[in-house]
C-alpha cells in the first residue's frame, strides 16, 4: 500500500473533493479504454477459443457484429451524457431517467461487473507470470497478483496522467506487434491466399454462433468507461464522444482484421484444428511462423503487459466510480476525499486495492485454479453483467428523450439508435444467459450463484438508496470549511 508523501484530504473540504478538470485529452481517454480491452490479450487468448468453442473461421465476422451493436448503443449513451449533472456512467443514466433508487442499483452492479473482470484478469496474470519463472523457481500465482495490485494502486493513487503515460507504452507495443503480424501475413498471401471466407454466411453461421458472439462481447468490455472521464477531460462535451466512437471502431477493426489475418496465416480449413489442439500457443506460435524466432518470446512478454495495463485502466474506472458514488451518499464519505497535489481520488485507489488483496487472499486459502476457476468464473460474470447494465442504460435514454419532446436532439439519436442497440444487446443477452453454464465451465451451480449476484448487487443498491437518503453535499461542504475555519486549519 503506498505510503503518501505529501499533504492529502481526509474529507470533502472545499475544493478536496474534485478531480483534476481538463487533465484528459481524447488521446488519453482512448488509450485508457483500449488497454482496458487489452486488445492482446484478446487476439491471443480469446480470439483461439472464441474459434474453438463458437463459430471456427467465422468468428472474427461477430467482432465486427459486437461492434455495430455498440457503436448504436454509444449514439444513445453520448448523447444523454451532455444532459447529465454529473459522471458516473451507466448509473448516472438510470438515475437521471428512473430516480435515485434505480440509479443506486444500477451504481452497485457496475462495481460487481468491473470488480469481477479486473479480478479474473489479476488472476490470469498471476498465473503467467507462474508460468514464465517456473523452470527458475516455484511461486504461487497469488504472490504475482499481489504484487501487481501493488504497484497498480501505487499509480492510481498518482495522478492519473502518470497511469495514462504508462498505459499509453504499454498499449503502442502489443498493438505494434499484432499490425506487423497482420502486415506479414497479408504480404506472404496467407497460407492458402487471401479471401474473405471470415465472412461468409457458411462459415459465420457455422458451428455455435451465439457462443461466438458472446465471447467477442465479452472483449468489448471497458469501451464505455469514457464517460466515466467526464470531468476529467478537455471540452467533455467533444472529448466524450469523440474519444467513445474512436475507441469502439479502433477495437472493432482491430479485432476483426486480426482476426481474419489469423485465419489467413492458418487457411480456412485448418484453423479451428490449430485452435482447439492448442488455444494458449496458437497466436505465440503464428508469430513465430511469419516473424521468426524472436516473436513467440516478445509475444509472451507482451501479453503480460497486456494484462496489466487492462488491471491498471479498470483499477482507474473503479476508483472512479467508487467515488462518484460515494458522493451520492451509496459509500463512505471517505471515499470522496481527493488528494491535494494529484488531485486523484487517493483514498478510493487505496480501498480498490485492497479489495483486490482480500479476493485473492480469499481464493488462494480455498484453492481455486486461477484460469479455470478465477478467470473463467469472473469473466462469465462480467460478461453477463455489462451487457444488463447497457440494457438498461438503453432503456434509461429512450425513456429520458421520450420525456422531454423540447429537447433538440434528432429521432435518430433519441430513438431509433437506442432501440436498435437495445434489440441488438437483448440477442447478446439471450446467448450468454444460454450459453453462462458452459462459459463457467459447465459448474450448474457456479452459473447459478453468477447469475444471482447480479440481482442481490441491484437490490442492495436499492436497499441503501432507500435507507441512506442523498444529502446536499454544498451543505456538507460548507459545514466542514466552517469546522476547519473554527479550528484555525483551513485548508489552502
Amino acid at each position: 500500500m503506498p505510503t503518501p508523501v505529501s499533504p492529502v484530504t481526509t474529507a470533502p473540504v472545499a475544493g478536496a473533493a474534485t478531480l483534476k478538470k481538463g487533465s484528459l485529452t481524447t488521446t488519453s481517454i482512448v488509450f485508457m479504454v483500449i488497454a482496458a480491452a487489452a486488445p492482446l490479450t484478446v487476439i491471443g487468448g480469446a480470439l483461439p477459443i472464441g474459434m474453438a468453442a463458437g463459430n471456427g473461421a467465422g468468428f472474427p465476422a461477430m467482432y465486427a457484429v459486437g461492434a455495430a451493436i455498440l457503436i448504436l448503443f454509444s449514439v444513445g449513451l453520448t448523447t444523454m451524457s451532455k444532459y447529465l449533472d454529473e459522471p458516473g456512467a451507466f448509473y448516472s443514466y438510470v438515475e437521471t431517467a428512473f430516480g435515485r433508487r434505480l440509479g443506486m442499483g444500477t451504481a452497485y452492479l457496475a462495481l460487481l461487473t468491473y470488480t469481477a473482470i479486473q479480478f479474473a484478469v489479476y488472476g490470469f496474470l498471476g498465473q503467467q507470470l507462474t508460468l514464465l519463472v517456473a523452470p527458475v523457481a516455484d511461486v504461487p500465482w497469488w504472490v504475482f497478483s499481489l504484487a501487481t495490485a501493488a504497484v497498480v494502486g501505487y499509480l492510481g493513487y498518482r495522478s492519473i496522467e502518470l497511469s495514462s503515460k504508462a498505459l499509453g507504452v504499454l498499449l503502442v507495443a502489443e498493438i505494434a506487434i499484432v499490425v506487423l503480424l497482420d502486415v506479414v501475413v497479408v504480404g506472404r498471401g496467407g497460407a492458402e491466399g487471401l479471401n474473405a471466407d471470415p465472412f461468409l454466411p457458411e462459415n459465420v453461421f457455422s458451428g455455435a454462433m451465439g457462443v461466438g458472439l458472446m465471447m467477442a462481447m465479452a472483449g468489448f468490455i471497458g469501451f464505455e468507461s469514457t464517460t466515466v472521464f467526464r470531468s476529467e477531460a478537455r471540452d467533455p462535451d467533444r472529448t466524450v464522444p469523440r474519444a467513445t466512437y474512436i475507441s469502439v471502431a479502433v477495437i472493432g477493426i482491430f479485432y476483426t482484421v486480426s482476426g481474419w489475418a489469423v485465419v489467413q496465416a492458418w487457411g480456412t480449413g485448418n484453423v479451428l484444428d490449430a485452435a482447439v489442439s492448442n488455444p494458449d500457443e496458437m497466436i505465440a506460435t503464428t508469430a513465430v511462423n511469419y516473424l521468426g524466432g524472436w516473436a513467440g518470446p516478445v509475444v509472451h512478454v507482451l501479453l503480460l503487459t497486456s494484462l496489466f495495463a487492462c488491471v491498471l485502466s479498470f483499477h482507474n474506472v473503479l476508483t472512479r466510480y467508487q467515488h462518484a458514488i460515494s458522493h451520492k451518499r451509496g459509500l463512505p464519505r471517505r471515499l470522496r476525499a481527493v488528494h491535494l497535489t494529484y488531485r486523484s481520488p487517493h483514498m478510493s485507489s487505496i480501498v480498490q486495492t485492497v479489495t483486490v488483496v482480500v479476493l485473492t487472499a480469499v481464493c488462494a486459502l480455498v484453492g481455486l485454479d486461477p484460469v479455470t476457476e478465477i478467470f473463467t468464473w469472473f469473466s462469465g460474470l462480467a460478461t453477463f453483467t455489462i451487457i444488463i447494465l447497457m440494457l438498461l442504460v438503453s432503456v434509461a435514454v429512450i425513456v429520458y428523450f421520450r420525456s422531454r419532446p423540447g429537447l433538440q436532439v434528432g429521432a435518430w439519436k433519441r430513438t431509433v439508435a437506442p432501440v436498435l442497440a437495445f434489440l441488438g444487446l437483448s440477442t447478446a443477452l439471450y446467448f450468454i444467459a444460454t450459453n453462462l453454464t458452459m462459459l463457467v465451465g459447465g459448474s450448474q451451480a457456479v452459473a447459478l450463484v453468477l447469475v444471482m449476484s447480479a440481482p442481490v448487487a441491484f437490490i442492495t443498491g436499492v436497499v441503501c438508496s432507500t435507507f441512506v437518503p442523498e444529502f446536499d453535499d454544498d451543505v456538507i461542504i460548507r459545514a466542514m470549511e466552517n469546522r476547519e475555519k473554527r479550528l484555525g486549519r483551513t485548508s489552502r
